[in-house]
């Protein structure tokens, strides 16, 4: 039975993905370099901005492609974004079913709170963990660790979903279950290959599962 539902932010419950890149867009293309595609962008997507940066530019250094990627993304944020179809219904309903919920997300804290606060999400989430807050990030273990530890959480209970490679691993290695979402643009046969638990196809699949929460008898 599940008690404990971690989520991932960008491409997973928010719908970022034309933000995103469109900000990589703005800012890595210019005349004295190859043109920076979509195609290029998408199968890095979920990871940390910096390790992005670096993929994109072949830099080591990229702070001051970190400055101009957020504030690009600061002016254009609150137009840009939306949630995916459900999940402000499907996250009322589990919060009535008593299940404990977080987000564990690459984003900084800033940036992640200022999403959840857009759309009044962030008094539903019992602990949230971004990238400021652990040192190895998603794949890594950790973020999910820290995120069953702040919420007195047991592993074999807790279910973490994403739409990418690094949301499917680092819940693996911390020893709970996982969810890919279909709606991720990187293709849900790319997420199976990954070897998810569940294959969410609309986030209303989460109420189906197996639920066990503090306010239900």
């Amino acid at each position: 039975m599940i008690n404990t539902i971690l989520f991932d932010l960008d491409g997973t419950i928010m719908d970022t993905n034309e933000l995103i890149i469109s900000t990589f867009l703005h800012i890595l293309n210019h005349p004295d370099a190859d043109p920076l595609t979509r195609e290029h962008i998408i199968p890095h997507m979920g990871g940390t901005l910096e390790d992005q940066l670096r993929t994109f530019s072949g830099l080591t250094d990229v702070s001051e492609l970190v400055k101009g990627y957020r504030a690009y993304n600061q002016v254009h944020h609150d137009r840009m974004v939306k949630p995916f179809p459900y999940v402000i219904e499907v996250i009322q309903e589990l919060r009535a079913r008593g299940i404990k919920l977080g987000v564990v997300t690459t984003k900084i804290r800033p940036s992640t709170m200022r999403v959840l606060d857009l759309f009044n999400l962030t008094s539903s989430m019992d602990y949230i963990v971004t990238v400021d807050d652990v040192e190895h990030p998603k794949p890594h273990a950790e973020p999910v660790l820290k995120a069953l530890a702040g919420l007195n959480a047991a592993a074999e209970h807790t279910l973490m979903v994403g739409d990418s490679s690094f949301d499917i691993l680092s819940a693996q290695a911390a020893g709970v279950k996982s969810a890919g979402v279909a709606w991720s643009l990187k293709g849900e046969e790319t997420l199976r290959g990954y070897g998810p638990d569940y294959m969410l196809h609309d986030m209303r699949d989460l109420l189906k599962l197996e639920l066990q929460g503090v306010n239900v008898s």
